[in-house]
């Protein structure tokens, strides 16, 4: 809700949670229970979308690859019978790039050796997710469909980008300073303090907190330019989503997030927000 607010996006947000959702468990497959020959083929299969390629892998990795295909074509028909449009092929792209990058990630810290700040991150930036959501997320949407809107989809410098970087960066920022998260994958933080030599954290949380700080400057240029060939409601929702960020990773010391159990509590005990929902 936090992303699509106006009660005209029920039926698309319900839809839009389906993807999220998948994107986390394939993270899940990836960091804590696929073998790298079972990651590698499951990768090739999605890449390929053949799900007959799939056939030899753990039942949970075909009944994944299988809510990903029926979740992307039920979107795909959705879009279709609205706005005239198959997002087929740039969605199948998207969900393999995801794999790739997550396979990447296995593969540098299954050899225990990290890649340079700059190199993880800008893989890191695909495997947060953000694209491959931000992605169904237009095409739900509708405005603005173009084959030119739809190649800027995955520019490397677009909003999808910076909205991901965002993530990332205080995604890795909490991770850095969670020492006994299961499934460790490592961290941008991490890296850089390798990297550079850098010996303290706050250090380091202050280069990232400088990198979300002009990344949101970038953000908010692509988000308000008045000329952008994306429509405004996707823009706003793009920025929904950045917003929404350090509510999601404002983790205290006991690994709660109290900031969003207070919005949650909030919105459950407003009784004009629970009476429009009844209505």
């Amino acid at each position: 809700m936090a992303i699509l607010c106006e009660p005209t996006w029920s039926k698309h947000r319900t839809l839009l949670t389906k993807p999220i959702s998948l994107v986390y468990a394939v993270d899940d497959i990836f960091d804590l229970y696929g073998t790298m020959d079972q990651l590698t083929v499951f990768t090739e299969a999605v890449i390929r979308w053949d799900i007959s390629a799939a056939e030899n892998l753990p039942n949970y990795m075909k009944i994944c690859f299988a809510a990903i295909y029926d979740t992307t074509y039920e979107i795909c028909s959705m879009v279709f019978q609205e706005y005239g449009w198959n997002p087929i092929e740039t969605l199948r792209e998207e969900w393999g790039r995801l794999f790739n990058a997550f396979l990447v990630e296995a593969k540098w810290f299954t050899s225990g050796e990290l890649p340079k700040s700059e190199v993880y991150l800008e893989n890191g930036i695909v495997s947060s997710g953000v694209p491959v959501v931000l992605s169904h997320l237009f095409f739900l949407m509708g405005a603005g469909l173009t084959k030119e809107t739809e190649v800027q989809l995955s520019d490397s410098q677009g909003i999808s980008y910076s909205v991901a970087k965002i993530l990332r960066l205080l995604d890795d920022l909490g991770t850095a300073q969670d020492e006994h998260q299961e499934g460790y994958d490592g961290s941008y933080v991490e890296c850089y303090m390798k990297e550079k030599h850098v010996h303290s954290l706050e250090d380091a949380h202050e280069h990232v907190m400088a990198m979300v700080s002009e990344t949101w400057e970038n953000l908010n240029k692509q988000c308000l330019c008045s000329t952008s060939s994306f429509s405004h409601s996707f823009r706003k929702a793009s920025l929904n989503a950045a917003r929404m960020v350090p509510t999601m990773y404002s983790y205290d010391k006991n690994h709660r997030l109290p900031l969003l159990e207070q919005h949650i509590k909030s919105m459950l005990t407003d009784t004009k927000f629970t009476t429009s929902i009844l209505e």
